[in-house]
């Protein structure tokens, strides 16, 4: 176990990872891509005692792994599609996520499905999440999820009295999981850490190392510094999403097979919004619309329409906002309008192509390779599989690895912050009382670190004023926000508000006033002087005011354009 393990993702643990990946000594295994599958595969690499390397060109999960619909699910429209084996793998997923690898952080979420016809469409509906329940339970005894229920149209409108009482004739209910993705992925990057693998963020590879057919290595530079060096390998995985096709050309091969971004977009608006107790599924004509229970908020989406534009930074249109609100206010008493919405993102679903015109027909299972000798690339799958995705890849890859390799075990390891957790969150009004804090504050953070709260509440003992909530964004303490830079990887403003906390999406106006007091508590953390402390703040206020004029436009081109005109590229 590295040094680094102590104090996480630390700025000193960054430089540890980018000394030991140039010191030229050959990696058994280099993950390219710092995603939940990237970061999930170098936790599965360390895990069976190879030397591991894993760089992300921006931050942990600023691509398709921070844009999710934040759902741990089965998937019932695959269900539909007869994909039994993908519903039963992710069912499993989903089982371990919930009882044993992250279960501070995946938590169960209720799901009214609405019926507008009667007695055959209960029949179709109620068999099929029959069936859903009986292969979670058959998968991992259901991890404790309640099962199914039906309902008729009166106990359903007492669940939710939002909705229209003419919008169904009945219901049935069933249950399913949600996570906040940015912080579950950034989690498994810690976790890999903390078992020896060498972590970097802010790290992008530039071009390949090759000794005739065989990738040996890669040319990489430090985004911090602009410094460049080499990297040695004798296997890289490319795990880099809806950049696959990108990365794949640096070494001239594309592979057996494509990668295609299909756009899906969500509202975030105000729990008061909508009064209901359980959250909601709805068919569309092109997808599947979710209303998730978000803390004080609502997620409401998604869209799925092809993107081809800037894969960095996916702008959502006002067409898809409408397009969004349209769907849910068909069902809704009280329509929502565009004043509603605190906020919007967008994100990219890495598909496969090659099987359908239509991107929300494209397959969401996983296909592995070896792309080149030396470089096995990964591509595909969902969120939810994310683990399984990651077995392959490194089954994949340590076949050109010259001694015996242990399976797998990521199925058996928790997460940083999982160990213990149900005894320490029973402990959670002493630990408020011994804190000073309200015991709800204490459940929020032990809801977002597990038991290192721990740590949190450490900042807060040594320094009695980071126990005050964030200015501009109360729901968070000021700790939080040092934390994110001192133990969490956070290295810009933007991955402080956008990811580690998801203040530029659950705050009215989008972490703008919370911004420079956030600035402020990360600046001594990462040696800011005032001249970069500005930057950073401008930075932010730029990518915001860019996202608020793209959701203005009337089509991608525009959206895309003005959303490509903020201040920050490269964040």
């Amino acid at each position: 176990m590295t040094t680094a393990s102590a104090t996480g993702l630390s700025p000193q643990a960054r430089q540890q990872a980018i000394e030991a990946l140039k010191s030229g000594e050959e990696l058994e295994l280099l993950v390219i891509g710092g995603g939940v599958v990237g970061s999930g595969t170098a936790l599965d690499a360390v895990t069976r005692g190879l030397s591991t390397g894993l760089i992300e060109q921006r931050d942990f999960a600023s691509g398709t792994s921070s844009r999710s619909s934040k759902l741990i699910h089965g998937g019932l429209r695959y269900l539909e599609m007869l994909d039994f084996a993908l519903v039963k793998e992710a069912l499993h997923e989903r089982g371990l996520l919930l009882t044993r690898l992250a279960p501070h952080l995946v938590r169960p979420v209720p799901f009214l499905y609405p019926l507008s016809h009667h007695v055959w469409e209960r029949a179709y509906v109620g068999s099929g999440i029959a069936l859903y329940d009986t292969m979670a339970m058959t998968s991992t005894g259901g991890a404790g999820l309640p099962h199914h229920r039906h309902l008729t149209r009166r106990q359903a409108l007492r669940l939710m009295p939002s909705l229209r009482s003419d919008a169904l004739t009945g219901a049935v209910q069933y249950y399913d999981a949600q996570v906040d993705d940015a912080r579950h992925t950034m989690e498994l990057a810690r976790t890999a850490a903390h078992y020896g693998a060498h972590v970097a963020n802010r790290v992008a590879a530039i071009g390949f190392l090759r000794q005739g057919e065989r990738v040996t290595g890669i040319r990489a530079v430090d985004k911090l510094t602009d410094e460049e060096f080499e990297v040695n390998a004798r296997q890289i995985v490319n795990a880099t999403g809806v950049w696959t096709d990108d990365t794949q050309a640096m070494v001239g091969e594309r592979g057996q097979f494509h990668v295609r971004a299909s756009k899906g977009i969500h509202l975030v608006v105000p729990r008061d919004r909508i009064h209901s107790s359980t959250g909601l599924i709805l068919r569309t004509e092109k997808s599947v619309l979710f209303v998730i229970p978000w803390g004080r908020h609502w997620i409401i989406g998604t869209t799925d329409t092809d993107w081809a534009l800037d894969k960095a930074h996916p702008a959502a249109t006002r067409t898809d906002i409408d397009y969004v609100l349209d769907h849910v206010n068909r069902v809704l008493q009280t329509p929502l309008t565009h004043e509603d919405v605190e906020g919007v993102y967008a994100g990219l679903r890495p598909l496969l192509a090659g099987e359908s015109e239509s991107t929300s027909k494209l397959s969401r299972e996983h296909v592995v390779a070896h792309s080149a000798p030396g470089l096995v690339v990964v591509a595909g799958g969902k969120y939810t599989t994310y683990r399984v995705m990651a077995k392959d890849a490194v089954d994949e890859a340590v076949q050109a690895i010259a001694r015996r390799v242990p399976e797998s075990t990521t199925d058996t390891v928790p997460l940083v912050g999982a160990v213990g957790y149900a005894a320490v969150w029973n402990q959670r009004h002493t630990l408020a009382k011994d804190a000073g804090l309200h015991v709800a504050r204490v459940e929020h953070l032990l809801r977002r670190y597990g038991v290192l709260a721990q740590e949190v509440l450490d900042l807060v003992a040594e320094r009695p004023e980071l126990g005050e909530p964030l200015e501009g964004a109360e729901d968070h303490l000021r700790a939080e926000v040092v934390y994110a830079a001192s133990h969490e990887g956070a290295l810009h403003l933007t991955d402080v508000l956008t990811r580690r906390t998801r203040i530029s999406i659950e705050a009215w106006d989008r972490g703008v006033s919370a911004a420079p007091h956030a600035a402020a508590l990360v600046a001594p953390v990462l040696g800011w002087d005032e001249q970069r402390t500005a930057d950073e703040i401008a930075i932010y206020l730029g990518r915001v005011e860019a996202e608020r004029v793209s959701q203005t436009m009337p089509d991608d081109a525009s959206a895309d354009e003005a959303r490509r005109s903020g201040p920050d590229s490269t964040i």
